[in-house]
């Protein structure tokens, strides 16, 4: 009877030492999946109607986006004025335009304080004015996973008679960090030749995390040629 009962014990001992790893393995994916959805920042666009009436920005609404991070509920609006004539530019030429881009990061948690405001402009333009943001942007991110978004913009301003680059900027925040990439889209001139392109990282890359330097110079290889 003994001889029977020990090899039994030993099948169960076996069976209970295999199914625990299954068992670790299932609890570790279950950790997993939450961690990633926790650390993963959900955007969604908004309306002008679901603005607060309390908040004011300037020019005409092109997107606003809402998002919750670690800091709370935030909203980033961009806007532009279309071409018209400010008359705070100084002026040299009567028939000549402008043109300006705005856009602005409020806490909704916080009685709608403005947490940063970027503006950019193209003055007293003769020619062609081109200015615009990119549609895809805003992007929303958390590359460093500190809970924090980071906010990307990218858009371009010039004026110009003929087919030339113009200004190229891809700005990012995170809070009220500023990180800028600068140069000029590319533009084609021939059959396979194209001009432009180039660009420069503002030094506050230097100190970031290597994924915003990676994730800023891949936007800009997808975005620097635009028909």
């Amino acid at each position: 009877m003994r001889k029977l009962l020990l090899p039994f014990c030993l099948l169960i001992l076996i069976f209970i030492i295999s199914c625990n790893p299954k068992e670790q393995n299932q609890t570790n994916e279950i950790e997993t999946k939450d961690i990633d959805k926790k650390d993963s920042i959900i955007a969604v666009e908004v309306d002008s109607a679901q603005i607060p009436k309390s908040i004011l920005y300037h020019g005409n609404l092109k997107k606003a986006i809402q998002w919750k991070d670690e800091v709370g509920e935030n909203l980033v609006i961009l806007s532009e004025s279309g071409y018209h004539r400010n008359e705070k530019f100084k002026h040299e030429f009567d028939d000549s335009a402008d043109f300006e881009l705005f856009a602005y990061h409020f806490s909704l948690d916080k009685n709608n304080l403005q947490i940063w405001k970027m503006y950019d402009f193209v003055a007293d333009c003769p020619v062609d004015i081109e200015a615009e943001f990119y549609s895809q942007f805003p992007i929303i991110t958390d590359l460093d996973k500190n809970g924090i978004a980071e906010v990307w913009i990218m858009y371009k301003v010039g004026c110009h008679g003929d087919v030339s680059p113009v200004n190229l900027k891809l700005i990012m925040y995170e809070g009220n960090k500023k990180y800028a990439m600068r140069g000029e889209n590319q533009v084609k001139v021939g059959a396979n030749e194209y001009i432009g392109g180039e660009y420069k990282l503002d030094k506050s890359f230097d100190s970031a995390p290597n994924i915003f330097k990676d994730y800023a110079i891949q936007l800009w290889k997808k975005n620097v040629y635009k028909n």
